[in-house]
């Protein structure tokens, strides 16, 4: 979790936009009361995400917004044929399988490597349970020569973990550790990701509060830049419906459907080939101060 977010926390609000309103159609957040008419309003009671990786969606088996990984918070406020309603930590609101959800748990670790497994014992020749994505939020209740027992007592290596608060501070070096990685609409883990997936999870892997979407990114993120400022690494390069992280003064990083991949190419190739398939010129540059 980002600091200062809770179990339900809105950390965003923008009142109008589905994504950002905690009313599932029936229930409101109690805070909501003066804004929303509802059947009911509630306060979200805290969970976590007890599977490797959540779909969050628009609507009870509708399509695909975002993902939550492992360990994520989630303030529940409704749950309709078994579908769970409620709000993830970054203020994103949307619908998950109710299954996927436990009682909430304070993290005591991340995963800190590109990707892992969970296994059964601690043992690498057991068949493995589960992958994880870097990101991953985790419980650590045990150790034994070298793995870690999380509170769902399964196993992984303990080198793949840090403690939760210890962070890196280059957020660029967190999406360089994902290049390879398959483009996948919604996606926010290293089986898929999109590109302001890229971004938020690099964000939040250096304890960087990032919002899900790029045109929330645009709007939240760092601070704006001039258009034809001097670029350097960690900058942020929006277009409309698109973001990328620049690795130097030259090449960016992004999660992009071109490539199906998180790639590294030149900003003058991308902005051209962008351009050339109607995705208009640069919309706007943020620039995070991280001392990476």
């Amino acid at each position: 979790m980002a600091k200062g977010a809770r179990p339900g926390a809105v950390t965003v609000a923008s009142q109008g936009d589905r994504r950002l309103t905690p009313f599932s159609g029936r229930v409101a957040h109690a805070g909501w009361r003066a804004c929303i008419p509802a059947e009911r309003y509630a306060t979200p009671l805290p969970r976590r995400v007890a599977r490797p990786l959540a779909d969050l969606c628009a609507s009870p088996a509708g399509p695909r917004d975002r993902q939550l990984l492992l360990g994520a918070s989630f303030g529940l406020l409704d749950q309709q044929e078994g579908w769970a309603f409620g709000i993830a930590e970054d203020g994103y609101c949307g619908w998950l399988r109710a299954e996927a959800l436990a009682d909430w748990l304070a993290p005591t670790h991340w995963l800190a490597a590109p990707a892992s497994h969970l296994y059964p014992a601690p043992d690498m020749k057991t068949r493995e349970r589960a992958a994880l994505s870097l990101g991953a939020a985790l419980t650590i209740i045990g150790h034994e020569r070298g793995w870690a027992q999380e509170a769902g007592a399964a196993w992984l290596p303990a080198c793949h973990l840090r403690a939760w608060d210890d962070r890196p501070d280059d957020p660029v070096a967190i999406a360089e550790s994902l290049l390879g990685t398959p483009y996948l609409w919604g996606g926010n883990s290293r089986a898929g990701l999109d590109c302001s997936g890229l971004v938020q999870l690099a964000c939040r892997a250096c304890n960087i509060a990032s919002p899900a979407d790029s045109d929330l990114q645009a709007d939240s993120l760092g601070v704006a830049l001039p258009r034809g400022a001097a670029l350097r690494r960690g900058d942020l390069v929006f277009w409309k419906g698109h973001v990328g992280w620049m690795a130097d003064d030259r090449q960016l990083l992004h999660a992009n459907a071109y490539h199906m991949a998180v790639a590294l190419e030149p900003l003058d190739q991308a902005t051209a080939r962008i351009a050339a398939a109607g995705g208009g010129d640069i919309s706007a540059i943020r620039r995070l101060e991280f001392s990476g």
